[in-house]
């Protein structure tokens, strides 16, 4: 595999196997203006496109090479492939990381697949259309992220950046990879951590053709063996559960992983074998505290959107990713919500590497959920998300929504929200749901809120009569019921606090404080409200750092410290009122 393609790491982490091909790095590009590429034959093997571009930055970003900002109503990509002699038998599968938004693959001008949705993974199998020698790789991709039928996350609606919506992001923005697997192979895994009964539980999902095997899985900590089990197979499903012979808790700050190897074994000879990892830890909601392994666990989380200078979706490196963790932790904070975005597989590899308490959230603004039509252009793509991150032990809670906005005077579809609560708690009962966050709340595990009040004073007041019993504060209480949830703000503060941005349509939340002593002060006065309040278990400040013209981040756009980070994490990192 060659080093100098961008990206080049392994994407996927929790699922490794040894015979892959990166295929990042120059693909032939066309901008589709009429989305008539199809009736022109785009898809035909010999057809060659006349740019080029640099996947996987889509073609608004700089990195790709294209930097065109406007609209695009469909894009295509080419690229020639050459496959490895010993590619001849078994399988061969084709991964995006992720296409925004509707995608159509051709391999030699056989259709292979199609998939809609902007930020889950997919994969094809593309066996019975390739032949020896040069392959060709047709991608098509669609995006119409004002139709209202799609979400697009924090992506502008309008020509221009404004606000809090940014820079697009068209057709493919993560890895594309191909992979060799054998006629039967291990396709998928969900696992399930047990700490109290020292054990995990496994179901594993087989691909290609049924025949009766060995399931062979061992569990390792720092190299040593403390778990193994076998089990036969006779169908394309297994389940099993792996006792560990010694405990270790994944923790925040603290986090423990086992290495998990999964052999697939016929006539004694491993026929597949995938290399993977998890975490031993529990997740549960007990009063209002949120407790991690049975402590109570403050979380100190921090509002993260994802977007970079350069790479706008995309991060220009695997370190892009685990910088924006450690920036994030030595401010104080020991987690953050992954917002209005589904993050790539890498990123939560280095939460759970590095002991970063995560919240799964969806792009969902852009969709219209004042229907019920709105599932089905949500539901597919927030499970298959919730399927590729469920073994993260890092993530602790998922948040299907964020801010669920009335859309040109019609309000949202209470069952929408419910219907997607519900289905995201059958598929996932270890973890809390919030069915949206900030508003306007239907059913949910906790009772989130946004306030924006800079003035410390008039926070505090606001949430003092909870402490003693009292009123409970909502935002929207013609909207929305408190029935006694776990309780936190989810987004607060949003200083509005760069003196180096000129640009006129830079903004923040309320008043620029005058000084950097009077913005720290204001941090201070907000922050000490919530660590100090028994009832709360959280808090998530808005933001790590700035997104073009939303300049109020701790840190700059291009990631440089406004203040000295220690002068932050002093103020995060003391005991809150609901710890242990």
């Amino acid at each position: 595999m060659k080093l100098n393609i961008p990206r080049p790491e392994y994407p996927r982490p929790q699922w490794v196997r040894p015979d892959w091909i990166n295929l990042n790095g120059q693909w032939q590009f066309e901008i589709d203006y009429g989305n008539s590429g199809k009736e022109r034959g785009y898809q035909e093997a010999g057809h060659a496109l006349p740019g080029t571009i640099t996947v996987p930055f889509c073609p608004e970003s700089k990195l790709s090479g294209v930097e065109y900002k406007d609209f695009m109503a469909a894009v295509w990509y080419r690229r020639e492939i050459s496959l490895p002699d010993n590619w001849k038998s078994g399988r061969i599968l084709l991964h995006f990381g992720a296409v925004d938004y509707e995608a159509e693959v051709w391999v030699n001008g056989t259709a292979v697949g199609k998939h809609r949705g902007g930020y889950s993974s997919f994969s094809f199998d593309i066996t019975s259309a390739v032949s020896p020698g040069n392959n060709i790789i047709t991608v098509y991709a669609a995006d119409d992220m004002r139709s209202g039928r799609q979400p697009r996350g924090k992506q502008s609606e309008r020509f221009y950046s404004h606000g809090c919506d940014y820079t697009r992001t068209t057709g493919i923005w993560q890895t594309v990879w191909l992979e060799h697997v054998p006629e039967s192979y291990l396709a998928s895994m969900k696992i399930v951590a047990d700490p109290d009964n020292a054990c995990a539980h496994l179901d594993v999902q087989l691909g290609g053709s049924v025949a009766e095997a060995t399931l062979a899985v061992a569990a390792a900590y720092n190299g040593v063996t403390v778990g193994t089990v076998n089990i036969a197979v006779t169908g394309l499903s297994a389940k099993l559960t792996l006792p560990l012979s010694e405990l270790y808790l994944w923790e925040p700050g603290n986090p423990k992983l086992y290495d998990l190897e999964l052999s697939l074994i016929r006539n004694g000879k491993s026929v597949d074998t995938v290399q993977s990892y998890f975490g031993l830890r529990s997740v549960k909601l007990d009063g209002m505290a949120f407790r991690i392994n049975g402590k109570s666990v403050f979380q100190r989380l921090v509002l993260d959107q994802g977007f970079y200078p350069d790479g706008v979706y995309t991060a220009p490196s695997d370190e892009d990713l685990r910088k924006d963790i450690e920036i994030s932790m030595g401010l104080g904070f020991n987690g953050a919500r992954l917002h209005e975005k589904m993050f790539e597989p890498r990123f939560l590899y280095w939460a759970d590497k590095l002991g970063y308490l995560v919240w799964g959230e969806h792009a969902n603004w852009g969709l219209d959920i004042t229907t019920p039509e709105a599932l089905a252009g949500f539901l597919p793509e927030w499970l298959e998300g919730m399927e590729r991150d469920f073994n993260h032990p890092a993530l602790i809670g998922w948040c299907p929504f964020n801010e669920t906005w009335d859309r040109d005077g019609a309000k949202q579809n209470d069952d929408v929200l419910r219907i997607v609560y519900e289905v995201t708690k059958r598929m996932d009962p270890t973890r809390p749901v919030i069915d949206t966050s900030g508003n306007f709340h239907v059913i949910t595990d906790i009772f989130d809120i946004h306030d924006y009040d800079q003035n410390p004073e008039s926070f505090r007041a606001r949430y003092e009569s909870m402490k003693t019993g009292g009123e409970v504060h909502n935002t929207f209480p013609n909207r929305q019921r408190y029935e006694g949830q776990p309780y936190f703000i989810s987004e607060y503060g949003g200083i509005w606090w760069n003196p180096d941005q000129k640009d006129e349509k830079s903004w923040g939340y309320g008043d620029r404080p005058a000084s950097e002593e009077a913005f720290l002060a204001r941090y201070a006065g907000l922050t000490d409200t919530l660590l100090d309040h028994p009832m709360m278990f959280g808090f998530c400040y808005t933001q790590l750092y700035d997104v073009e013209q939303e300049v109020n981040g701790l840190y700059t756009y291009d990631r440089r410290a406004k203040f000295d980070p220690e002068l932050i994490r002093r103020i995060n990192s003391r005991k809150a009122a609901i710890e242990d």
